[in-house]
This record gives C-alpha cells, structure tokens and sequence, in this order.
C-alpha cells in the first residue's frame, strides 16, 4: 500500500466537482439494480438514490436530518428528480443508506433502508433496517417513486451477535452500527441476502466493527440473522456500506471504511476494501492481498467516500473533504463549507482477475 502506487485515486481537479444541485449537498448513494446486480438504464441513464440536505452553513449537520433523493446519469450528467419518499412517510427521524432492487416488471421497486432514530422522538443515533415496495416510473425526462408500502422492518439485531445501536449520544470512537442494507440474489443457491455494518455483541473491544447477513430461503420467507461474514475486531470498527457482486464464478464483498477507524498504527487510507470467495459460504480472502481495493490520494487522504461498485464493475463515490491542501478542518466550520464536496465523485472502472482487483480507468456508465 505506497502512498500513490496502482491502489490509490488521483487527486479530484476543481473541474471533478460538479454539483448535482447547488442547492444541495449529496453523499451516499446506490443505483437501482435487478436482483441479478445490473444496473437498470432507461434511454440511456441510470438512477440513483444519494442521501442528501439543503446546504447547511455546517456540513457535519447533514446526518441528522438525512433523506434519500431520486437522481439519474446520462450523456449530459446529474439530474435531480426529488425526494424518494414523502415528508413524514419513514419510521425514523432520518433517512440512511441501503439498497434498491427493481423487478422483472421494470415498475415495482423494493427499497431497503436503515432509519436513524425515531420519527417524532427524541433525537438519538438509533439504527433498524426497513423494507418498503413502491413503483418506478420514467416519463420522458421526468422520474419518480412514489405508491410505497409501509415500511416493514426486516430484522432485528439480537444483542447476542450483533450489538443494537441505539446510543443516544455519539462517542469520538463513532456510532455502534446496524444499518446500510444491501441486498444479494444467489443465482447457486436461490437465497437472497441482506449485507449491513454491525458491531459486534460479544466483545467489549472497540474495535468491533462486522459485516453481517441475514438471509431468506424465497422472497416471501422472513429474513433470518446469521453470523457475520467479515468481523475486523482489534482492527477496525465500521465497515460501511457492504455489498456483494458476481464475476467469473467469484463473489466480491465490497465495504468501505475510514483511516481514523483503523486500529493505531495502522497505515491503512480512507478507501474500498473488498475480499473475495467461491461461494457465500467463503472462505473470504482479502483482495490484492491486503484488501485494500482503492484509496485516496496520500495528498489528499479525505477527498472522497462511500465508493459503490455495480455489477459491471462501475464505481461511484462521492466528494467528501477535496483540496484541503494538509489543512485540517476539524474545528474549522467555514474550511469545512468551502472544501466540502457534496457531490458525486467521477466514476470510475475495476479490472478483476481472481483474487486481484484493481484500479482500471475513469467513465461514466453506460446502458
């Protein structure tokens, strides 16, 4: 892992970031799949759901009153469609990350989500996994979402292997997880699958970050919790954002983590990870050896995150801290502001070979 060797990002230039809206900022984001992970494209773009706000003075401020956006990407760039569900709709006070799965119809849509706290309550950082069915319509150059049912939870953390994350108040170690649902069809098996960050509930380390499963047996089974798939206990404490994609017979579990989530002393950048199986069943292996798919510049070691990888291979991202030059900007609100992208980061391609993935080249996908 050298600074700038072939697993590290070139620097972002002003002209990579390009707001989707002026008015907004946006970061985590996943793109409207099949259930077999390709991404759906209708005329040529590609919709994508982000987490966003209005463009607070502060961006930190942007978790706590989270939703998720409608967005889509073609020839010309970003469009901004609107919020993906109506104001009040989800159980939570916020909107966090997850997944969303077309069906075969190209109408129905399942989102699943994570809602942070409690609509109505008293503000905490709280995490459940929810599920709701709505439909997907394109109309020319407008898209929308809309029709949902109500929101079902999908599993429950039990305390015993996954720790609940229901903290009121936030530690400087970060937030316990049991959230980001990200959903995985098993063409061998026929099972379906939900991947999420957790901590575990068997250590008192804080070091205790996990990737947990649950899993159904047929679409209208309940999901049953099993044993994470990935635990990083003494190593790391959040791996964010996991999910599973299919090439060549192999299946890539991808996550995303921090450098500051990292156990001291470790040299690992803010970056994708990912490990590698022949079944879900593993054993997983760290990719390239060190696991370390993509980090960020050593220049720049908080330029972006939340790097999302498509079925095709695709990898978006978003514009986190970019330019900051060595700066700090930790108790700097203003430094924060001026240097905080909000937007999507230019995609860009991986090449995989075994147990090898690696930095391929920049584009926009294509359908």
């Amino acid at each position: 892992m050298a600074p700038d060797g072939p697993d590290r990002l070139p620097i972002l230039s002003p002209a990579d970031i390009v707001p989707i809206d002026p008015a907004y900022d946006f970061w985590d984001m996943w793109q409207i799949a099949r259930a077999d992970g390709s991404t759906v494209f209708v005329d040529g773009r590609s919709y994508w759901f982000f987490l966003g706000t209005p463009r607070f003075d502060d961006p930190e401020a942007r978790h706590d009153a989270a939703r998720i956006y409608l967005t889509s990407h073609g020839a010309d760039g970003w469009r901004l469609h609107g919020a993906a569900f109506p104001d009040g709709f989800t159980p939570g006070s916020r909107e966090w990350s997850g997944s969303a799965v077309l069906a075969d119809d190209g109408a129905t849509l399942t989102m699943y989500f994570t809602a942070a706290g409690r609509r109505d309550g008293p503000h905490s950082f709280e995490q459940r996994l929810f599920e709701t069915v709505g439909r997907f319509t394109v109309e020319g150059d407008d898209a929308r979402t809309e029709h949902w049912s109500t929101p079902v939870e999908s599993v429950v953390a039990d305390g015993a292997c996954y720790r609940i994350a229901d903290e009121v108040e936030a530690p400087a170690t970060g937030i316990k997880g049991f959230r980001d649902p990200g959903f995985f069809h098993d063409p061998a098996t026929g099972r379906d699958h939900l991947l999420f960050v957790g901590s575990a509930a068997w250590t008192d380390a804080q070091l205790d970050g996990v990737i947990g499963i649950a899993s159904r047996e047929r679409a209208d089974a309940p999901w049953q919790l099993a044993t994470p798939l990935v635990d990083a206990i003494g190593v790391n404490s959040e791996l964010e954002r996991p999910h599973i994609i299919l090439r060549d017979g192999l299946y890539y579990l991808f996550w995303s983590t921090q450098a500051k989530r990292f156990a001291r002393g470790l040299p690992a950048p803010t970056g994708l990870y990912a490990m590698v199986g022949d079944s879900m069943d593993g054993p997983w292996r760290p990719v390239n050896g060190s696991g370390l798919v993509a980090g960020n510049p050593a220049a720049e070691p908080t330029q972006a995150y939340c790097w999302w990888v498509t079925g095709e291979g695709q990898v978006a991202a978003f514009v986190d801290y970019a330019g900051l030059n060595g700066a700090d900007a930790a108790a700097d609100v203003a430094l924060r502001r001026a240097r905080f992208g909000g937007t999507a980061a230019p995609f860009f391609q991986l090449d995989f070979t075994g147990d090898r993935v690696t930095i391929a080249g920049s584009g926009a996908p294509t359908g």
